[in-house]
């Protein structure tokens, strides 16, 4: 597939199945570009994975949920943002990332198959935390557009390497190394109407 091929930084090309679903896994926003009313839209929104599916939920008074629930192709990038690679000249610095495209067309999920996913997202924030929770109502559900994107068409780049230093530039003052960045948790701040929740920073953070 044309749009799958990786033509930029080649070397920075994953085709491991298994490394793409541990982003997919880890990844808290997409951003779903498509084509809406002849104009490209990239909107940012929360993901998750069911298998071998990316899962899309907003509300059914949304525009572009509704547009891609009609079948308008998409595609579904996702980001992890892991260090600066700061070189001695700041033309070769760059980034530590790891970066997929899902291209496709989503279908809408519905039906009891529609509360299990629903919950598949939830668990995704927090692990078990679905079964904690009331169940979801009828009219949550009915309010609720929820899509599923199959993993078939996708390309992976991971970047995790040392800064380029020219030779001429090796010798120079400027420091040279990598800053790594992560994601982390604080501690939970319950509502005073709530019981202590001293366990969720753990489980937001597995």
């Amino acid at each position: 597939m044309p749009r799958t091929r990786i033509t930029r930084l080649r070397k920075y090309a994953v085709e491991d199945r298994a490394v793409l679903d541990t982003l997919l896994d880890t990844a808290r926003v997409a951003h779903v570009g498509l084509v809406d009313d002849d104009w490209p839209v990239v909107i940012p929104t929360g993901v998750a994975r069911d298998g071998d599916n990316v899962i899309l939920h907003g509300s059914t008074g949304s525009h572009w949920m509704r547009t891609l629930a009609s079948g308008a192709p998409a595609c579904v990038t996702v980001t992890s943002l892991e260090g600066l690679v700061v070189a001695r000249a700041a033309f070769e610095s760059s980034m530590h990332y790891r970066s997929a495209v899902v291209f496709g067309v989503a279908q809408p999920v519905d039906g009891d198959e529609k509360r299990r996913v629903l919950d598949v997202i939830t668990d995704t924030l927090i692990p078990g935390r679905a079964a904690e929770v009331r169940p979801h109502s009828d009219k949550e559900l009915a309010a609720t557009q929820l899509l599923r994107l199959p993993i078939e068409h996708w390309s992976l780049k991971a970047a995790h390497s040392w800064p380029e230093d020219l030779p001429n530039d090796i010798d120079g003052p400027a420091w040279a190394g990598v800053v790594p960045m992560h994601i982390t948790y604080d501690d939970p701040l319950p509502r005073p109407t709530s019981p202590p929740a001293s366990t969720y920073r753990h489980r937001c953070g597995t």
